[in-house]
């Protein structure tokens, strides 16, 4: 689709957040942008988190759910996830912005001499930075910038990108700002009322820093009455046609963009922008959105790592899971398995009703074996298994000590004294484990793997390409020197990264894949990284489809039941 013709400079949106936390701001920046890129803008969209972590690499999950990688290895918000899945369009280094990383920006400068011998201030040294950052994503070919910031109107610490902000409409002109602030509007059950004045109040505070909102999106349990819309259009001064309804959607996030779009939302940020008002084809959408209210069937999904009771953690895997069920027509049954549980004499029961397990990326020895315990499982009855980084070493290992005759096999990160490391450190990683240098120094972002049989499941799945990339983030890999035994015992090395062509023993084994197995693929690779709700990834398509073809009693064959892409057959 070509982009509709604008006048003047690029546009940009500011969308903030008031009352408390986690109301969604970053799966409303999302539905944006997708209606303003199914109109045909070129949309470019960032986060602004107002911590002091130069990103969040080194942070507990517990804390922060999932690292998402970029495809030029920027460790980021779980938000850019939702960025992707939504606009389909790839994020950058360029879409996640830190105070860590403003300010390391300004001292560099100020030790540099940039400055001319001036104090350094907030403002507006560090107001500045962050105003180029915001600039950096606009240019001739973007129409619309979209740039949520992260926390609440009056975090202490968001206070220098909330004025950023400010003084950017100032700067490029109020008909090519728009501000949007996403509030709270509490349901108090005990008086049977739905109350106003905190979203008043976040407003407010908002206009103390000199940002009058252009939009109010109202985040409830349930949708609000004309008498409530009308309320906080006056008392926020709010264009009554701009106080935008967003409740609880009843089975899917991506139902968002099509609540958004019922209340013309995309008409009237356009109208407020000074854009063309372009049709907005939201069919395919509707047609995927129509496929998760109305599933078919349901198939069991295993998902076992350390961190699974924070809903968050696997992020990118759980949505990627739920991608591929939608284009089967599936509802994906998730049974969240903690791994160290499994380690038990009983543990396995747990996973005895799965139709697929599947073991995420992760680090440390919690669990290990529990891990290795279910893989086992996995491989010995036929259980369709996908593993995503550590879920490869983890199978590797599990291979190693059960076909391939190495008792006492193990990753040199579980056991560094183990006779048979399997999984070793990366060669450009030795140093850097020995002294404890974590931030951002694994192996990260896109890098080219090269599909080694033609006739493997793994080549089929990706439709035949001799080349494929996927993204990273590890510093671990299997030691080639281990990799003949593993072929004579009937492993299959499907991928390999070959960064020289003429020392092939020195490639990095990408994907594993087991013969005579109804599916069992493990990658060194994060593949969920590249999965939407429209076009999910081969390799979880596969592995869902494997699934559901157990449940219906078809292990053996992968053409006994249809399973077709979204808006074609049923299964």
């Amino acid at each position: 689709m070509n982009s509709p013709k604008r006048d003047g400079p690029t546009r940009h949106l500011f969308i903030t957040g008031g009352v408390v936390s986690s109301l969604g701001k970053g799966i409303a920046s999302a539905s944006i942008g997708r209606l303003l890129k199914t109109m045909g803008y070129k949309v470019r969209i960032q986060k602004l988190d107002p911590y002091l972590n130069v990103d969040p690499g080194t942070m507990n999950p517990f804390q922060h759910g999932e690292v998402y990688v970029t495809d030029d290895g920027a460790e980021t918000d779980l938000d850019l996830g939702h960025y992707e899945r939504f606009l389909e369009e790839p994020c950058s280094r360029a879409s996640t912005v830190t105070s860590g990383r403003i300010y390391q920006s300004v001292i560099a400068n100020e030790r540099a001499g940039k400055y001319n011998g001036g104090t350094v201030q907030v403002i507006p040294h560090v107001t500045d930075e962050i105003k180029q950052t915001v600039k950096v994503l606009a240019g001739p070919e973007v129409d619309v910038v979209i740039t949520e910031v992260g926390g609440t109107v009056g975090d202490i610490e968001g206070l220098p990108f909330m004025e950023a902000a400010r003084q950017f409409r100032h700067d490029l002109g109020s008909q090519y700002v728009a501000f949007i602030h996403l509030a709270y509007i509490p349901y108090i059950r005990a008086a049977g009322e739905i109350k106003t004045k905190p979203a008043q109040h976040s407003v407010q505070k908002l206009r103390e820093i000199g940002i009058i909102p252009d939009f109010l999106l109202c985040r409830a349990e349930k949708p609000l009455s004309r008498d409530v819309r009308d309320k906080l259009a006056l008392f926020c001064n709010v264009d009554r046609a701009n106080v935008i309804d967003l409740p609880d959607v009843p089975t899917s996030v991506y139902e968002v963009p099509q609540v958004l779009h019922k209340q013309g939302m995309h008409e009237s940020l356009c109208r407020r922008l000074a854009l063309p008002v372009q049709p907005c084809d939201m069919h395919p959408w509707d047609l995927m959105v129509s496929h998760i209210r109305k599933p078919k069937d349901t198939v069991t999904i295993a998902l076992i790592g350390k961190y699974i009771n924070h809903q968050d953690a696997y992020k990118s895997v759980t949505e990627s899971i739920d991608h591929a069920a939608y284009a089967h027509l599936l509802k994906a049954n998730l049974l969240r398995i903690e791994s160290d549980q499994l380690e038990k004499e009983d543990g396995l029961e747990r996973i005895r009703e799965a139709d697929g397990i599947l073991v995420p990326g992760g680090f440390g020895k919690r669990g290990w074996e529990g891990k290795l315990k279910a893989i086992r499982h996995a491989r010995e009855h036929g259980i369709p298994y996908l593993g995503l980084c550590l879920g490869m070493q983890a199978a590797s290992v599990e291979f190693a000590r059960n076909v391939a005759g190495l008792a006492d096999a193990n990753s040199r990160e579980m056991d560094e004294r183990t006779p048979h490391p399997i999984i070793v450190p990366m060669d450009s990683q030795r140093e850097i484990i020995a002294a404890g240098q974590l931030g951002g120094t694994m192996r990260l972002g896109a890098f080219v793997c090269t599909l080694t049989k033609k006739s493997s499941r793994t080549s089929k799945l990706y439709g035949g390409a001799e080349q494929i990339s996927e993204r990273h983030r590890h510093r671990y890999e299997f030691n080639n020197a281990y990799r003949s035994r593993f072929e004579e015992a009937g492993m299959l090395f499907t991928g390999l990264y070959v960064p020289d062509a003429s020392k092939p023993e020195h490639s990095l084994v990408e994907i594993i894949e087991l013969k005579n197995h109804p599916f069992f693929i493990a990658t060194q690779a994060h593949p969920e990284f590249k999965s939407s709700p429209v076009h999910p990834h081969p390799l979880f398509k596969g592995f869902v489809g494997a699934a559901y073809r157990r449940k219906r009693g078809h292990a053996g064959s992968e053409t006994e039941v249809n399973l077709a892409p979204v808006g074609e057959t049923t299964p």
